[in-house]
C-alpha cells in the first residue's frame, strides 16, 4: 500500500487528464447492482484499452501512444437482455481534462462529488444502440493506491464504494436505482509483460465493502529485481481491503481461496470465503476466452454477500489465436472530429 495519490486521482476524486506513458494505461472502472436486484452494469473507461488486439498488434510494431486505443466499454445485464459495446477510438477521437473525459461520442464527467456517464455506443457483435446516463453519487472517495506488481509498474486505487446510483436510458428502455462501486488502474507496460493472471471481487451489504484482489505474476520478464525480490518468491500479491460505511478503509485478513468452476473457455476461476464453505456462482456475466466475469455469492463472516468477480488470463489473451477473435467484440473506429 502507498499512501499517496495515482496519476488517476484528484485530491477529491478521478484526474481524468492523468499522464498515460508509452505502451501504459489508465482505465476507471463502475460496476452496479439495482435495488431490485434484477439489472446489473459495468462501465471501463480506458485510455490504452488494455485487451485490445490492436493496441497490442502496435505495440509488437514499437512504441504506441496509449491514446490512439482509447474506448468505452458499455454492459447492461439482467431482465432487459444482454448488451455489449466496447468500440476502440483514435486519439483524435479524445478530448479531456482534469475533470471531463471524452471519447467518441460518449463521456464521463466528474461535477461536485458526483460521476456521470453519458453513453452512445453500438453494441457488438450485433448492433443495436446503447444511449443513456448512469450517475453515480459517492458518499465519501478514497485516496490510496495499491501496487499490484513487484516493481511498482500497475497501480490500483479503490475510489468509492457504497454509492447510490441511478441508471437512466433511452435505448434500451431502462431506468432504475441501486447501489455502485468506482475505482481505477493505471499501468506503466502491458499487463500481459508482468501478470500471467489475477481475480477480483467487490462485495457490499449494509454498506461495508470487502475487495479480494489476487494477482499471480508472470515469471518470464527479464526484470531481474522481479526475479530475486524477496516478494516475488509468492509469485504474486494478494490484497484484501475492507470500507465501511463512513469510509474508513482497513487492510483485511483475507479469508482462503476458493475454487470455483471453470468457463465454458476453461478458463480458472477463483476467489475468497469463510473456511469449510463454498462459494457460488449465481451467474456468468460475460464468458471470453481470456476474462469472464461472474456473480457470485460469498460466505463471509457467517452471512452470504453478493459479489462481482472477475478472473483474467493474461497468458491466454497474450495468444495469437486468441487475438484474431477479439475483433468481434472489439471494434475499432475513428471518428474524425472538424
Amino acid at each position: 500500500m502507498q499512501n499517496r495519490h495515482a496519476a488517476t486521482l484528484s485530491q477529491t476524486g478521478p484526474n481524468f487528464a492523468a499522464p498515460v506513458g508509452t505502451d501504459g494505461y489508465a482505465w476507471w472502472y463502475v460496476d452496479a447492482l439495482s435495488d431490485c436486484g434484477r439489472y446489473g452494469v459495468t462501465v471501463i473507461v480506458m485510455l490504452g484499452c488494455v485487451f485490445s488486439p490492436w493496441y497490442a498488434a502496435a505495440r509488437r510494431r514499437g512504441p504506441t501512444d496509449p491514446l490512439q486505443h482509447s474506448a468505452i466499454n458499455v454492459a447492461l445485464y439482467g431482465a432487459a437482455g444482454h448488451r455489449w459495446a466496447l468500440t476502440e477510438r483514435g486519439r483524435a477521437d479524445v478530448e479531456r481534462d482534469a475533470t471531463r473525459l471524452t471519447i467518441g461520442p460518449s463521456s464521463v464527467l466528474w461535477r461536485d462529488g458526483a460521476l456521470q456517464i453519458v453513453v452512445d455506443e453500438v453494441t457488438s457483435p450485433w448492433p443495436t444502440r446503447l444511449r443513456g446516463t448512469i450517475t453515480v453519487r459517492p458518499r465519501f472517495t478514497l485516496a490510496t493506491t495499491h501496487v499490484l506488481d513487484a516493481n511498482g509498474h500497475h497501480r490500483w486505487a479503490p475510489i468509492a464504494t457504497d454509492s447510490p446510483v441511478e441508471l437512466e436510458f433511452e435505448q434500451p428502455k431502462l431506468r432504475w436505482r441501486g447501489t455502485a462501486y468506482f475505482d481505477s488502474n493505471e499501468g506503466d507496460r502491458p499487463l500481459e509483460r508482468d501478470f500471467d493472471s489475477w481475480h477480483w471481487s467487490r462485495a457490499t451489504q449494509h454498506g461495508t465493502t470487502k475487495i479480494f484482489y489476487d494477482t499471480d505474476w508472470s515469471m518470464s520478464d527479464d526484470d531481474t529485481r522481479a526475479r530475486t525480490s524477496p516478494s516475488a518468491a509468492a509469485r504474486g500479491r494478494s490484497i484484501g481491503l475492507e470500507v465501511a460505511s463512513d469510509g474508513r478503509c482497513s487492510s483485511l485478513d483475507s479469508p482462503p481461496l476458493c475454487e470455483l468452476p471453470t468457463t465454458n473457455w476453461g478458463i480458472h476461476r477463483r476467489s475468497r470465503c469463510d473456511a469449510g464453505q463454498r462459494a457460488t456462482v449465481v451467474d456468468t456475466l460475460e464468458d471470453g476466452p481470456f476474462y469472464a466475469r461472474s456473480l457470485l455469492r460469498l460466505p463471509l463472516d457467517g452471512s452470504d454477500w453478493t459479489a462481482f468477480h472477475e478472473s483474467v488470463s493474461l497468458r491466454r489473451f497474450a495468444r495469437r489465436w486468441v487475438q484474431l477473435l477479439l475483433p468481434v467484440k472489439l471494434p475499432r473506429r475513428v471518428l474524425r472530429r472538424g
